[in-house]
């Protein structure tokens, strides 16, 4: 097999999980449920964690919508756990954290 023929099949396995397609295409290029799903990781026998996404944009309606809601709201959800959920939490946590100094950083200007 040549260097060529790897570098193709690693593209196609990296495209298995939305991990692989950032690497490839950029963060700016995947659907939200793409970017939630490599926070949610892992998926259960029966759903992806693709599929979890999914639901979890469906339910809410956006990430903004996802903000601030109550931990229980999450558990509802077959396949999110407590782990899954405080990543999730987490990484609004970072975005918010992210506005407020952009925020404060246009106010000097």
């Amino acid at each position: 097999m040549s260097g060529k023929n790897n570098r193709e099949n690693s593209q196609i396995k990296h495209w298995n999980h939305p991990g692989g397609k950032l690497v490839e295409l950029g963060a700016e290029r995947l659907s939200d449920a793409e970017l939630l799903a490599i926070l949610i990781s892992t998926g259960i026998k029966e759903k992806s964690a693709e599929k979890i996404a999914e639901e979890i944009i469906s339910r809410f309606g956006s990430f903004k919508g996802m903000a601030n809601q109550p931990f229980e709201k999450f558990l509802g959800i077959k396949g999110i756990g407590e782990v899954k959920i405080i990543r999730i939490a987490a990484a609004f946590e970072i975005a918010r954290r992210i506005v407020n100094e952009v925020l404060k950083e246009y106010e000097k200007d």
